[in-house]
């Protein structure tokens, strides 16, 4: 097992080298200077003064030789400074990182719950009136855009009943733990319906295929009751698969809240994504997105070691 985690973090190495030089030159591809967002609109035609910011930013140095004072930069722990006001980017990650992880988090529990729950009734009330109702969420759950059910939840319970609220982490600068329950529930909520989705149709598939084996029907015929049959028998035995989709499916709840935090005005790293992207802070949204990347690579390697804790056959085999 020692050998497969080690040979799965070593990969992880030449990936994220290849994932930032990507992103490094997407950026720098882009037709768009970013020294014109330091000057004022009279001096934008100072060539001079351009030329300076250049070389006082390293803008004006080989294409490799920026990369790679990039990323030395990065491994020492220094992330850069963003050009809009100048503010450290290891700051503004320790202010918006805490509110992205507590809206993931929240997303991740309501949707694992839910899901979970659904699909369990879903599948011991196969064909039923709960078991199409399943269905239909798990479709609707899957088709309908984050961004558009998190407007239809504003409109909703913000609008029209006014019993939450609209956007925000903190209600009018309140910081207790009420408060800031009120705030999170719709961004948690839209966040996880894809999720919530997903969870519910391999739940219950699961369940489905295992109640099906010969173990469950012998349970029955020793005359095991049925709650224990579905929770202690059908339900720990479907649980692998079931675990292992969950964890794929968190990086797309940590690349879900860049639309999100954008919709309810939630303060954390994909709201300051996208509001880079629009002011052109490049050395921000570089930063911001090998962040990223490195959660999702994460995720995955934590996926392939649960898949391999759980079936030692895909540790012998890799």
């Amino acid at each position: 097992m020692f050998k497969f985690i080690l040979k799965k973090l070593l990969f992880m190495i030449p990936m994220l080298l290849v994932i930032s030089f990507l992103i490094f030159f997407a950026l720098k591809s882009m037709p768009i200077d970013p020294i014109n967002y330091l000057l004022p609109p009279e001096a934008s035609q100072d060539a001079t003064l351009k030329e300076q910011l250049r070389e006082a930013y390293g803008l004006n140095k080989p294409f490799l030789v920026q990369y790679g004072n990039w990323i030395g930069n990065i491994l020492k722990g220094d992330f850069g400074y963003s050009i809009l006001n100048g503010q450290p980017i290891k700051e503004i990650l320790k202010q918006k990182l805490p509110a992205t992880l507590q809206l993931a988090t929240t997303a991740l529990v309501i949707s694992s719950v839910l899901g979970i729950l659904l699909g369990i009734l879903s599948a011991v009330n196969q064909n039923s009136i709960i078991d199409y109702i399943g269905r239909v969420i798990g479709v609707l759950g899957q088709s309908i855009p984050q961004f558009l059910f998190g407007i239809i939840l504003i409109t909703i319970f913000a609008l029209q009943l006014k019993i939450l609220p609209a956007g925000g982490r903190n209600l009018y600068g309140k910081n207790d733990i009420l408060s800031q329950f009120k705030a999170i529930i719709l961004p948690a909520c839209a966040l996880s319906i894809g999720m919530i989705a997903t969870v519910l149709r391999y739940t219950r598939n699961s369940m489905l295929d295992v109640i099906n084996k010969e173990y469950i029907k012998t349970a029955r015929s020793k005359g095991v009751s049925e709650a224990v049959v579905y929770f202690k028998h059908a339900f720990r035995n479907s649980m692998g698969p079931i675990l292992v989709t969950i964890m794929f499916r968190i990086p797309g709840l940590v690349g879900g809240s860049v639309v999100i935090e954008t919709v309810f005005n939630w303060p954390g790293i994909g709201s300051t994504l996208m509001g880079s992207v629009t002011s052109g802070d490049y050395p921000v949204i570089m930063v911001t997105t090998l962040l990223l990347a490195v959660v999702m690579l994460t995720i995955s390697f934590l996926v392939d070691v649960l898949s391999a804790l759980l079936d030692p056959r895909i540790r012998l085999d890799a």
